[in-house]
């Protein structure tokens, strides 16, 4: 091998006490090519000799002395995966209700039927105004996600927008309610993790906005609990058809209905 350290006056050979009898296995270089190498084993020792050979052999050659240096390599290779961690339906699960406007000018009632919801779930509510002395022109409702990583002084905070609801387009008037119907299924979403190991957490907001005709924004924010649940498995119909009608007939030695009559069923509900 060329040891450039000495420039064009001389080259390094090295060669293994045992180059003969060692065991060789292939290795992939960095250019993806596959080479065979010496191999050795933990505890091992490396041993051989290191031949300099001078290329003008008449000419003097000075050195500080040789230095041999050992490197190794590790091969790694690094797999992502997606962990689904599945939540127990809460006990309490109250609605939210609360009132919330601009004094004299907007007074507004809002109402949403959970404050926890399953990923695939639907948010049910309504908007109900009490008083409406300014020009809206716009109401939507949007998902917005907070993650929070780091502690003490070091917090950060990312805020983002994972869906627009458009709830009214228009202006409404006093004593009119506006239903609110959202499904959370068409949306990329993640259940609620509040300080895991006191370092991230992911919260949830609904964030209530309205726009006057002067571009003038007012909104509300409530926060609301996503949990993941467990896949159920469907039966076919004609499979639950099947088992209600042995479990009516019952069972008889000559395969014959002891008692007559007609069964009912219904789709199975989440």
């Amino acid at each position: 091998m060329s040891f450039f350290g000495f420039g064009p006056a001389a080259e390094l050979d090295i060669t293994l006490t045992d180059a003969e009898s060692r065991r060789r296995v292939e290795h992939k270089t960095e250019d993806g090519k596959k080479e065979k190498y010496f191999l050795f084993y933990d505890g091992e020792t490396v041993s051989g000799r290191v031949t300099v050979n001078l290329r003008n052999p008449g000419k003097r050659l000075e050195h500080q002395g040789l230095k041999i240096e050992f490197i190794g390599q590790i091969v790694g290779k690094e797999m992502d995966i997606v962990v689904h961690t599945l939540s127990t339906y809460p006990e309490l699960n109250s609605s939210i209700k609360m009132e919330v406007g601009i004094e004299d000018c907007l007074h507004i009632e809002f109402e949403y039927n959970k404050s926890k919801y399953h990923l695939k779930d639907v948010i049910v509510g309504k908007i109900y105004f009490l008083l409406v002395r300014i020009k809206i022109k716009h109401m939507e409702i949007d998902i917005i996600k907070r993650e929070t990583t780091g502690t003490g002084p070091n917090v950060y905070h990312e805020n983002d927008t994972i869906a627009k609801y458009e709830i009214m387009d228009g202006a409404p008037v006093r004593g009119e309610s506006i239903p609110i119907r959202l499904f959370l299924a068409g949306y990329e979403l993640t259940p609620t993790m509040r300080d895991i190991n006191k370092k991230f957490s992911v919260r949830y907001y609904l964030n209530l906005v309205l726009i006057d005709e002067e571009e003038r924004r007012y909104f509300k924010q409530q926060e609301v609990v996503l949990w993941r649940k467990g896949d159920i498995v469907r039966k076919s119909m004609s499979h639950q058809a099947a088992i209600a009608s042995q479990r009516f007939e019952g069972t008889h030695p000559d395969n014959r209905p002891q008692h007559s009559g007609a069964a009912t069923g219904g789709q199975e509900n989440e």
